[in-house]
């Protein structure tokens, strides 16, 4: 399978009840642009405020796991989440219009129906993946649930439950890869306990509740009195408890079924980290709070590992283009001419390079007592290093000239000073159009990441 992103080929849509509210809810699933993830729109709300799957957001995980941004609430994201991660769908808008998913059977299966049917379409950019190089873990000390995950070839999964009770004694499932997911774990549905159903309904939380969608297993002796409040609450007009210790509304799928969804819960959680994973997950007592603390930290992780990943390049061997050349290209002139090297250049990035010397210009009046590179010329020089990439697509380059459109998420991490060797790394965001080139750019010098933005700039022929 090729490792480009994909998304969805048209818009498809659901509509159920979402399991706390009890609300009626059409949820749309969209596809999106490139490098866009998974994202949760509400439509019922002015605005139509959108909420990233970001581990971030997560604010509560009591029954399933819930996101807020700025006062925005979205519920029980996981099921859905899980769903696209199964399919290896990377790309998607999950439009709602209602603060809560529908929860359909209480497992991913018609999540999965709805994508499919939708189709699966492969995009132009590569999809971004973390391969895991050593061992990253997260503890609950309270409840000893645990994750980890070790280096391995596939994105892989095991889930180990003990749930202390006679009726679901110790489970174990597994994923050895995603292109199982479908047939091995979409279809195992949420399930709870007598004793925590119990409360639920005290407290007016299960709503949604016809008990098509959970599997619910007797761990305690049940009077009548509260096998009628069962009966008035999932809509039923008589219910009992079948041999094997669970409310005879459903059938299971498989024994194991409670372990899968936990499985298929650990999947949903974990895309809040944000980027694909490469490697085995190992969940001891997996819930819905250790996987988004597990989330969290991976994503803290996969964020800096990216910002201190430094390119390594050959300065010694000949350039791709040296000054003269890349005047051949640009339209700048020394002394605003601020890169000496092209490395290496592609259809989609550019690597350029600049000696800092004592003698630059703008040294003389810039802190002439303790010389610093203004980090402005420092986005100049990596949006020339960019010029030079989208001239590369035009035949006749001297006949144009590039101009900033703008300038995004601009950071300045450490000071350059004379002596400093730069080099610059651009690489388009989205495939250039009608000479409009959209990249994300990176400077570093002595080993270290120094400034970095998302720059969008157009050539334009000279009049």
């Amino acid at each position: 399978m090729s490792n480009k992103q994909r998304t969805i080929g048209k818009e498809v849509t659901l509509s159920g009840v979402g399991l706390h509210t009890g609300e009626n809810v059409t949820m749309k699933l969209v596809p999106a642009p490139e490098n866009h993830g998974y994202a949760f729109k509400r439509t019922d709300l002015e605005g139509e405020p959108i909420i990233e799957a970001d581990a971030a957001y997560v604010v509560n995980t009591q029954r399933g796991t819930n996101l807020e941004k700025r006062g925005v609430k979205i519920q029980t994201s996981e099921h859905v989440l899980a769903a696209l991660v199964g399919l290896e769908i990377d790309n998607v808008l999950i439009e709602l219009n209602a603060p809560e998913p529908p929860i359909m059977d209480g497992s991913s299966k018609f999540f999965v129906e709805a994508l499919e049917e939708a189709g699966i379409v492969e995009q132009e950019a590569e999809r971004e993946i973390y391969v895991v190089k050593e061992v990253i873990s997260y503890k609950d000390e309270a409840t000893g649930s645990e994750i980890t995950v070790i280096p391995s070839d596939d994105y892989q999964i095991t889930t180990m439950v003990d749930f202390g009770t006679k009726v679901l004694g110790t489970q174990n499932a597994t994923l050895d890869k995603l292109s199982d997911f479908k047939a091995e774990i979409s279809e195992a549905r949420t399930f709870s306990f007598l004793h925590e159903l119990e409360m639920l309904l005290e407290h007016g939380l299960i709503k949604g509740g016809d008990l098509n969608n959970a599997i619910v297993y007797v761990d305690k002796e049940i009077s009548d009195e509260t096998m009628k409040k069962l009966e008035k609450a999932f809509n039923k007009k008589k219910l009992s408890i079948k041999p094997n210790g669970i409310l005879d509304n459903l059938t299971l799928h498989h024994p194991n079924e409670a372990a899968r969804h936990k499985l298929l819960d650990v999947i949903g959680d974990v895309a809040l980290a944000g980027t694909r994973i490469r490697g085995k997950i190992i969940a001891n007592k997996p819930g819905h709070f250790v996987n988004t603390q597990f989330a969290k930290k991976l994503s803290k992780i996969i964020k800096l590992e990216k910002r201190n990943k430094v390119p390594q390049y050959d300065l010694n061997q000949p350039p791709l283009m040296d000054i003269h050349q890349i005047m051949e290209v640009l339209p700048h002139r020394p002394p605003f001419l601020l890169i000496d090297r092209i490395l290496e250049l592609s259809d989609t990035h550019v690597v350029g390079m600049k000696n800092v010397t004592m003698n630059e210009n703008f040294f003389v009046g810039h802190f002439p007592g303790a010389p610093v590179m203004p980090g402005v010329l420092q986005v100049e020089a990596m949006a020339q290093t960019g010029g030079i990439l989208v001239l590369s697509t035009v035949p006749d380059p001297e006949n144009y000239l590039t101009f900033f459109m703008k300038m995004d998420n601009v950071k300045f991490k450490q000071k350059v000073l004379p002596g400093d060797t730069l080099t610059f790394h651009c690489s388009l965001i989205t495939p250039i159009r009608r000479g409009i080139c959209h990249m994300q750019a990176y400077a570093y010098a002595n080993n270290k990441l120094v400034c970095e933005a998302e720059l969008m700039a157009q050539i334009a022929k000279k009049k």
